[in-house]
């Protein structure tokens, strides 16, 4: 099997997690008066190792902290999302309390690796 730069990164392998679990809660919401609201999860917990994935092969170490900026901007998106989906009763607090906390964490591996990138 082929080998991409990405596969390699943490970031990206927690954001990989992250969008399984993001995938099943939206499979729990599948039906059609929230059917919207789980696209929309699922779409942006997918931008966000999609992000990290295409940066990693940019050319230059500043092209690729842009991908990471849309990659953390991504997350933030996700979190709203899954914020909606708890006022709509779409998730239960601790499912809530949950992805917000695993966002948060990838959120600041982003950061720090977006600044890391960029100091050397």
């Amino acid at each position: 099997m082929a080998h991409f730069r990405f596969m390699d990164l943490d970031i990206w392998k927690e954001a990989i997690t992250l969008n399984d679990q993001l995938f099943d809660l939206a499979e729990e919401m599948g039906d059609a008066r929230n059917y919207r609201v789980a696209e929309q999860l699922r779409a942006a917990s997918l931008s966000i190792s999609n992000n990290i994935a295409e940066g990693s092969g940019s050319f230059s170490a500043k092209d690729f902290a842009n991908f990471l900026n849309m990659a953390r901007r991504s997350v933030f998106e996700t979190a709203n999302i899954a914020y909606v989906a708890f006022r709509r009763q779409f998730l239960d607090e601790e499912q809530l309390n949950q992805v917000l906390n695993d966002l948060d964490s990838l959120s600041r591996k982003i950061t720090n690796f977006r600044k890391s990138i960029l100091r050397n």
